[in-house]
């Protein structure tokens, strides 16, 4: 997948490892018909994430790019703000840490991360409280500069179902993915839905990619905490496989952003921000009447 990135004024990018685990692995199981086979799952781990020596925070991860999942991680947790704040993010599977180095420190990090939500997140979901108060300065599109129709979504609902996945071959995680239009720039997958977030905010920093005309698609629910972070990431529309909490349905809606939900095949539910969306409906069936003798 190509993307032509913005132009921009040149940036400080942290260097990052290319740390890698092996993302299944196999195991034996009896099925149904008392036959012994061999069977993939996912491979999940811990990765404790220490920022300048001090440790933060413990995720439970698969590992298909830890470094970007620890880069979105702060900031969608607005620890950071810029992508050049950090000098380095080095990953380190032997001891299952990641060691984030800053330019200049976070300041006032023993706060700003003292009060934490636990969250509906799969795996390990935290957010942390502050959060809630930053809200308010998020600026997201209006509808005239972000807008999806409706067979683009179908469209993206089909690639979707054509991806290559791990979920399609051992079950048990999530994925996600951002669109410009049909095209997918980039999905991932991980145990949590909410990593896997993390880690398409952090190919969104790294690269300078911004939100205004892009669509973000997830496998899991709609909660608070994914409307959060896909508004924090400034994407305004929103389409999950799985349905929408009345939580994340309130905070859609507060920010104007668009949400859709039970979205497979040719079929969705568009739960709010009506105005973004270009519907192009199809024929309703008919419904068969069997009439007994």
């Amino acid at each position: 997948m190509s993307l032509a990135l913005p132009s921009a004024a040149p940036r400080t990018l942290p260097w990052l490892t290319e740390a890698r685990a092996t993302l299944t692995r196999e195991i034996t199981i009896v099925d149904e018909f008392g036959v012994r086979r061999p069977i993939a799952i996912p491979a999940e781990r811990p990765l404790t994430v220490y920022v300048d020596k001090r440790e933060l925070v413990t995720l439970m991860t698969l590992g298909a790019m830890p470094e970007l999942l620890v880069l979105g991680y702060l900031r969608n947790q607005r620890l950071i703000e810029q992508v050049d704040e950090i000098e380095s993010i080095t990953v380190d599977w032997d001891v299952a840490a990641a060691a984030v180095k800053t330019r200049s420190g976070i300041s006032d990090i023993e706060s700003r991360t003292a009060r934490r939500v636990v969250t509906t997140g799969c795996g390990q979901g935290t957010v942390f409280g502050e959060l809630m108060g930053h809200l308010g300065g998020v600026q997201l599109p209006n509808a005239q500069n972000a807008r999806i129709r409706q067979g683009t979504l179908v469209g993206m609902l089909e690639l979707m179902r054509q991806q290559n996945s791990i979920h399609r071959k051992a079950g048990s995680v999530h994925g996600c993915a951002l669109f410009r239009g049909a095209e997918m720039l980039m999905f991932v997958e991980d145990v949590g839905r909410h990593n896997a977030i993390d880690t398409i905010a952090g190919w969104m920093a790294l690269h300078g990619v911004t939100g205004e005309d892009k669509t973000f698609y997830t496998t899991g629910r709609l909660t608070s905490e994914m409307v959060m972070k896909s508004a924090q990431m400034g994407v305004p529309i929103i389409v999950s496989r799985n349905g929408v909490t009345a939580m994340g349905h309130e905070l859609a809606t507060q920010l104007g952003m668009t949400l859709f939900g039970r979205a497979s095949n040719r079929h969705f539910l568009c739960y709010t921000g009506f105005e973004r969306f270009d519907s192009e409906p199809e024929p309703q069936r008919a419904a068969v009447h069997v009439v007994s003798a």
